[in-house]
């Protein structure tokens, strides 16, 4: 079988690659990058050593993405990630389009000539932010948890489910993601194209570029050690705000069972993907581990809140446990160990991926 992975050097498309690799099943993995985020070059050889083809070319430019040669499945782990992306003056909005969206709409041509197999790798930030910043919240043990009052549909003690709704506002990354979920499932009714949507949490672990809009785990980790400036930022600047998180690599079963899924129209195609309540940690309780892990390091507070950030978001991934047979394999102790010792490692990783200008 002749996967093609988008994004291939960055860090969810690498940890990926070596971990469909790994699997022994013969693959024939190949892939493309731009390599324009920092960091991503580090990522060549190790790839390359596992036999995995590696071809320079943007997904924004459809004459790259149509000189590629023709594969099974496609997984588009390519995007710009950052919720800021295109209002943080780092990056335009048109280019955040051009990037999230147009790529898609290259890769599912390409899918559409090639008779591919597609698998977007999309995001819980596809949900919609005002009823999630209005759900009622109590904290405990430094954490916000939903509570206090009546919880709406698509909220339930495992997380965010499927159902929860979608409408605008997302931000404009969301947006991005949603129209690339539904322009990939019309492709696919379309055209007769396996299609399926990956709703991931936040991804960690060692090797992610982290900044403080993107890769939060390996940014705070990284920037504790370091004794750098931290911050809580928003919902009164204490830290209690709460994401779940997953280790890319335990991505590749999922992807395993959906390459082999039969072609029928029966399938629900979308699912969330996260490491669900067992993982979910709030920045404090990061910081406590840090502080655990490396000694006290003291975090400033600043209460008013950026745009678009909401105080907790677990995904629940009982639905892709109910069709696939799939849960998350590596517990959050473990990515937080694993990021730690890659710091400890690679003592300039901040300056790589994440420039203080």
């Amino acid at each position: 079988m002749r996967i093609l992975i988008s994004g291939i050097c960055g860090f969810s498309g690498s940890a990926i690659a070596r971990a469909l690799a790994a699997q022994g099943r013969g693959y024939e993995i190949s892939g493309f990058d731009n390599f324009i985020r920092p960091g991503s070059e580090g990522n060549r050889a190790e790839l390359k050593r596992l036999g995995i083809r590696l071809v320079h070319g943007d997904v924004r430019a459809a004459s790259d993405i149509d000189a590629l040669p023709a594969c099974d499945w496609v997984i588009d782990a390519a995007a710009n990630p950052s919720i800021l992306a295109g209002v943080d003056g780092l990056s335009s909005s048109r280019q955040l389009v051009e990037h999230n969206l147009g790529g898609t709409v290259n890769l599912l041509e390409y899918c559409k000539r090639s008779r591919a197999g597609f698998i977007l790798l999309s995001t819980s930030r596809v949900y919609s932010i005002a009823p999630l910043a209005g759900l009622p919240m109590q904290v405990a043990e430094g954490a916000f948890r939903p509570g206090g009052g009546a919880l709406p549909a698509g909220v339930g003690p495992m997380g965010v489910t499927e159902s929860f709704p979608t409408s605008a506002p997302v931000s404009l990354y969301g947006a991005t993601k949603l129209a690339s979920e539904a322009l990939a499932l019309e492709y696919g009714q379309t055209f007769d194209l396996p299609v399926f949507i990956n709703r991931c949490g936040i991804l960690a672990g060692a090797g992610q570029f982290g900044r403080p809009d993107q890769g939060i785990y390996a940014y705070w980790i990284n920037s504790h050690l370091r004794r750098r400036p931290l911050k809580y930022i928003g919902f009164g600047g204490k830290g209690h705000q709460v994401r779940d998180c997953l280790h890319p690599s335990d991505l590749a079963p999922l992807l395993a069972a959906q390459f082999a899924a039969p072609r029928t129209d029966a399938l629900d195609r979308i699912v969330n993907v996260g490491g669900g309540a067992p993982s979910a940690t709030s920045l404090l309780q990061l910081n406590d581990w840090c502080d655990g892990r490396f000694g006290p390091h003291p975090v400033a507070s600043e209460p008013a809140p950026r745009p678009f950030d909401i105080p907790w978001i677990v995904l629940d991934p009982s639905k892709a446990g109910r069709i696939w047979g799939w849960k998350p394999a590596i517990p959050v102790q473990s990515i937080l160990e694993e990021i730690a010792a890659h710091a400890g490692a690679h003592p300039g990783w901040l300056e790589l991926s994440a420039p203080l200008g």
